[in-house]
């Protein structure tokens, strides 16, 4: 098992191209589809302990959800903004690549450099 982890959407260019790069580099990575596989609320938190984020900074603003949801709604805490993205992957900025306790948004797909 790799020690780097990509939350991936193969539908999305980004992130096709961020796992592009780590294959290029010749390393190998655990890839986790996570439209199938949501993450939990616990590594929801954890994946942004690791980013050095709030939870708004990864919510995916154009998606029909962040509306129906009401999330542009200041009031609303990480917690909430956590729960909604578990609920509703979508949400979820993406791909995040992480080793270790590190991880990276990969926008760019560049930005995946820093962990390789």
């Amino acid at each position: 098992m790799s020690d780097l982890t990509i939350y991936h959407n193969p539908r999305c260019s980004k992130s096709r191209q961020t796992l592009a790069l780590i294959e290029e580099s010749g390393q190998s990575c655990e890839v986790i589809k996570y439209l199938e596989n949501p993450p939990s609320e616990s590594e929801l938190q954890q994946l942004l302990t690791a980013l050095d984020m709030p939870a708004r900074q990864l919510l995916r603003k154009g998606e029909a959800e962040y509306k129906d949801l009401n999330l542009a709604d200041e009031s609303l805490d990480d917690a909430a903004l956590i729960k909604a993205m578990s609920e509703n992957p979508k949400l979820i900025e993406r791909p995040i690549v992480c080793r270790g306790k590190q991880a990276v948004l990969g926008r760019p797909p560049e930005n995946v450099k820093a962990l390789l």
